[in-house]
């Protein structure tokens, strides 16, 4: 074995049918995989199994491997063809044993809340002869611990290939270097590893390149499609891959025939439904949200991107795979319930704190362990205070800054400078905040911290001083009162989150107090 041992994997038939409800007639399919054939593509998926009650020979979807095996050729030179199956789509007794004739790599899918049942289906697959990739949707939700356990699984089972799967293309340079050193390092090294990216932030080449370039001691696959198509935003154009593979990697692929296939087959589509980088996409990339969030607020026809940043960063971890009918509506309406126009307060707030120092006073247990610091720099600097989400008793504040409604809720006392988020009550705000202008700053859902840093940024505020804002420990006392406690468990991953954000803002911070956000 060499580094060169590489594949490219066209998957324009299967992938692209998203497009085309696969409709791709049956003499087409036959004619685009002739054309990457002599292209000299080293491996087609030809389609997807799953449980159809009839056959199509128009469409690219069967129940039985025999039906896709009519699409092929009968000299394939050194082409081999695959097809897809989804766990849960699709029943392994409709799949005939393997004959050493056609279709021979089966790619298995499973999410992440069935991927133990399809552990049990890739072994079933495996065992009828395939050659068996398994593909886990979605590796970017997986923890560096869940996805070690895959991995172990993988081991056991002995597949052809393990892939790296982007599914919401959320993944960036340092994301696929992390991944797949972990990959490499504790995957077997006879088993290929695979990548399969999308293009919703436009890094699918630049990161296959990467990828490529790594010259991993094991056998890699590469899989694009056809100009990139495939479900928006589509895939890595698997012309402009092999181009980068011929110049570099001593490959031979034909450009000639992949472009004439794009231009007989694939571009006439794409003038009817388009597919590529939009910022929606992007969008939910960021958030690594199941696309179908993205595309439900698009076909709102009522919301700027910059409101689908806004709700997409709202969006609980626990629903972000799959997709929530029921739920995103219910986030749709709350935003739009919570639009107001806060320009006169804004302007009113930027007056009051304009030139003034400003320190913030955030729950945490450090305004109890360094009380005589706080309040020795309180009387040097007469800063003025605005509390976080709570009205401290030992310390005279000037603001409170309130966007969590649990907490406002328990309020008895109000401070005179309220200054509150549209999702809260009307009753005390002297100043009341566009909650939605405010709630996209944070990846992984509105930290009050972050939006009020947010606020004063926009307030053009150069520089605060920060007291209590301690960061989360696992076990630890968080807050300085144990009343406030929170039941959301949160750790280092989600410091390290909050303190990127607030490294991202237009604004200078100084930690008063120890803080697990201060990482500079």
């Amino acid at each position: 074995m060499t580094r060169y041992d590489l594949k490219l994997l066209d998957c324009t038939l299967r992938d692209g049918g998203y497009i085309n409800d696969w409709k791709w007639g049956f003499q087409r399919a036959r004619d685009i995989i002739n054309g990457l054939v002599k292209a000299n593509i080293d491996i087609v998926e030809v389609g997807f199994l799953k449980n159809v009650t009839s056959y199509d020979k128009e469409i690219t979807v069967c129940s039985r491997i025999e039906e896709l095996n009519c699409l092929l050729p009968e000299n394939a030179g050194n082409t081999i063809f695959s097809a897809m199956a989804m766990q849960s789509d699709y029943e392994i007794e409709k799949l005939s044993p393997y004959n050493g004739t056609g279709i021979e790599m089966i790619r298995i899918t499973a999410h992440d809340y069935d991927i133990a049942d399809g552990m049990e289906f890739a072994r079933e697959v495996k065992d009828r002869g395939y050659k068996l990739s398994i593909n886990p949707i979605n590796i970017m939700g997986y923890s560096d611990e869940q996805l070690l356990w895959i991995l172990k699984q993988v081991n056991e089972i002995q597949p052809y290939q393990f892939s790296i799967v982007d599914t919401f293309g959320s993944m960036k340079r340092r994301d696929l270097d992390r991944i797949v050193s972990l990959v490499d390092h504790n995957l077997d090294q006879n088993i290929r590893v695979a990548l399969h990216l999308h293009e919703n932030m436009s890094l699918s080449c630049c990161l296959a390149q990467s990828f490529i370039d790594r010259h991993l001691n094991r056998p890699i696959t590469v899989d694009g499609s056809l100009m990139g198509m495939g479900r928006a935003p589509g895939n890595l154009p698997v012309e402009l891959i092999a181009d980068y593979l011929n110049d570099y990697m001593q490959k031979n692929y034909d450009i000639d025939y992949l472009i004439d296939a794009i231009q007989d087959y694939i571009a006439p589509i794409k003038g009817e439904t388009e597919w590529g980088y939009t910022p929606a996409y992007f969008l939910s990339a960021r958030f690594n949200l199941h696309r179908n969030y993205a595309e439900y607020y698009l076909k709102k026809g009522d919301m700027t991107n910059r409101d689908i940043n806004h709700i997409l960063a709202r969006i609980d971890r626990t629903k972000a795979t799959k997709f929530d009918k029921n739920y995103a509506e219910t986030l749709y309406y709350e935003y739009k319930d919570h639009e107001i126009d806060d320009s006169n307060d804004r302007m009113r707030l930027k007056k009051a704190l304009k030139e003034n120092q400003i320190l913030l006073i955030a729950p945490g247990n450090s305004i109890n362990l360094f009380e005589k610091e706080i309040q020795a720099y309180i009387e040097k600097n007469h800063p003025t205070i605005i509390s976080i989400n709570f009205i401290p008793e030992r310390y005279k504040i000037d603001y409170s800054f309130f966007s969590n409604n649990k907490r406002y809720d328990k309020l008895t006392e109000f401070s005179k400078g309220m200054i509150v988020t549209s999702n809260l009550p009307e009753d005390h705000g002297a100043y009341r905040i566009d909650y939605n202008s405010l709630s996209g700053a944070f990846e992984q859902g509105c930290n009050s911290l972050i939006m009020l840093l947010k606020l004063l940024s926009e307030l053009d505020i150069p520089r605060v001083t920060i007291a209590g804002a301690d960061g989360y420990k696992l076990g630890g006392r968080n807050y300085y009162d144990t009343n406030m406690r929170s039941y959301t468990e949160h750790g280092n991953q989600f410091n390290l989150a909050v303190a990127e954000a607030i490294r991202n803002l237009s604004i200078s911070v100084e930690f008063l107090t120890p803080s697990a956000y201060d990482t500079m």
